[in-house]
This record gives C-alpha cells, sequence and structure tokens, in this order.
C-alpha cells in the first residue's frame, strides 16, 4: 500500500470480521500495519444453503486466526472443504500450511511451491465446491503469482492485493512488473463491463460497492505516478531513491522502501518502453 486514496465505492469507518455478500464473509486477521492496512482479509466462501466452504487467503501463520476462520464457518453450519490462496505474500498465505492441517483440505495455488496436494491453479479454471463457482482470473503485477477470483452468484471478484479497499497497491519489483499490472487491470474492468461485476472483496481494507470506479481510478492513478516518474528522471532525478523522494513526498516515509519497488518497476516499464534512456535500442 502506498497511497491513502479514497476509492470509489468506500465505505466509512474500520474494517471489520462479518458478511460482506451473500456468499462471502470476512474474518479480519490481527496483523495491522502500515502495509497490511486494517490486517488481512480472509474470505470465507459458501451457498448459503451448503455445508461446505472455500476458503481464500488463511493469512498469516496466527492459530487464533486460523482458529477463528474455522470457528465461523462452523457456526454457519459449514466445512472448510477447500483452501485457495491469491498469492505467496506471508501475510496472506504463511498460514495456509497449518490451516490445512487444522482442516484437511489441500491448498491450491498458481505458484506449485504454495501448493498442497496435486491441482494447481491456472486462468480459466473454475472451481466448484458445494455448489458454489468461483472463476480463476489472472492478475500478475503485484507479484508474478497473483490472482482474482470471480464471484459471478454475487457479482464480486475477490482480489487479493491486486485492487486494495483502501488506498494503492504495491507493484513489488523485481517478481512484480508493471506492464503485467495494467493489463491486469484491464482485465477487471472488462469483468466489470463485460460481467456486471459491481464489488470488490480487497486483502486489505473495506469492501468497494463500485468495482468499475475503483479500477478507472487505480488505471488513472498509475498513468499519474508514471508521468511523474518520467518528469523526475528528466529533472535529473535518476535513482529510485532519488524518484521516491520527489514523487512520493506526500505519502508517510515508513512506506518508501515499497514505494521504491514500485518506482523500480515504473523505472524498467519506461526504459522498455523507449520513455527514458537505458532502454533496449
Amino acid at each position: 500500500m502506498t497511497d491513502a486514496a479514497v476509492l470509489p465505492g468506500q465505505p466509512r469507518g474500520m474494517v471489520t470480521s462479518g458478511p460482506a455478500t451473500v456468499r462471502a464473509v470476512n474474518v479480519l486477521a490481527p496483523n495491522a500495519s502500515a502495509m497490511t492496512l486494517d490486517g488481512t482479509n480472509t474470505w470465507l466462501v459458501s451457498e448459503p444453503d451448503s455445508e461446505l466452504a472455500v476458503v481464500i487467503d488463511p493469512g498469516p501463520l496466527d492459530e487464533a486466526h486460523l482458529r477463528a476462520v474455522i470457528a465461523t464457518a462452523e457456526q454457519a453450519g459449514k466445512r472448510v472443504a477447500l483452501t485457495l490462496l491469491t498469492h505467496g505474500h506471508p501475510d496472506h498465505a504463511e498460514g495456509a500450511g497449518r490451516f490445512a492441517e487444522l482442516t484437511g483440505t489441500k491448498v491450491r495455488a498458481l505458484d506449485p511451491a504454495l501448493r498442497l496436494g496435486d491441482e494447481g491453479l491456472a486462468a480459466g479454471n473454475v472451481i466448484r465446491t458445494g455448489g458454489l463457482e468461483l472463476r480463476v482470473v489472472a492478475t500478475p503485477g503485484h507479484t508474478a503469482d497473483s490472482l482474482c477470483f470471480h464471484l459471478p452468484a454475487d457479482r464480486a471478484v475477490i482480489t487479493g492485493d491486486t485492487i486494495l479497499g483502501r488506498g494503492t497497491t504495491v507493484v513489488a519489483h523485481p517478481d512484480g512488473r508493471l506492464g503485467d499490472y495494467l493489463d491486469s487491470l484491464r482485465r477487471l474492468r472488462s469483468l466489470t463491463v463485460d460481467d456486471g461485476v459491481t464489488t470488490v472483496l480487497p486483502g486489505h481494507g473495506p469492501v468497494l460497492e463500485d468495482a468499475q470506479g475503483a479500477v478507472e481510478y487505480y488505471l488513472a492513478h498509475r498513468a499519474h505516478r508514471l508521468a511523474q516518474v518520467e518528469t523526475a528522471v528528466e529533472n535529473g532525478f535518476v535513482t529510485p531513491e532519488a524518484v521516491v523522494a520527489q514523487v512520493y513526498a506526500d505519502v508517510d516515509r515508513s512506506l518508501w522502501p515499497a514505494a521504491t519497488w514500485s518506482v523500480q518497476a515504473q523505472l524498467e516499464y519506461l526504459r522498455d518502453h523507449g520513455l527514458i534512456p537505458g532502454g533496449p535500442e
């Protein structure tokens, strides 16, 4: 998270655990920080009349939190049948192995190193559990292994760190690439236009009720930051650290190390497209 902007469709107030849509319930992990906002949102997703549930992003290796997720399912008369990961950052995935032990579930992810079981995840996969349908959407950019999960019955998309509920996310260079990220945002915009997605269920921060507005904001923000970086380079600020000091002067300094990753990704993008010196000839 690198900016504290208010996003379209963002409600006021703190993020809390509880129902977000007909099929999705948030169990908020107790790992709040400047980077994780209120904490990691662990999503418990199921059909209302089903005894089976899917958990997306168990979160950090926090025994109390993992057991709270299971208890939330049991209180609703459900059993966790599958665990999915949006990406491998520890605040989303570190607890997955222990959660799999507690629930007896497989863990499916894009990165083979994160999987527990034979099945991975890939773009276009459709996951059906207890009548629930989730569609896997490839959204690299924040990280190379980032995925989103389209929940068509609720006209919602679970975005991990690709879109946050407050502020903007980091392109975690060198694993994350800006060109990939912009393509992923356009892919999510297509979901809002072509598939009627209205709601963003983010990995951190509050639920967003204007999915299209949020995606458009993210695209505009990235274009604005990219222009600022290009101008900074033209004015002689060529190192990532110098660019951060110029472009992110309005951002809390505790976030500057993360902003440096995004700036490195932006500089790489500008060089690759021949917009600043140092790219391919």
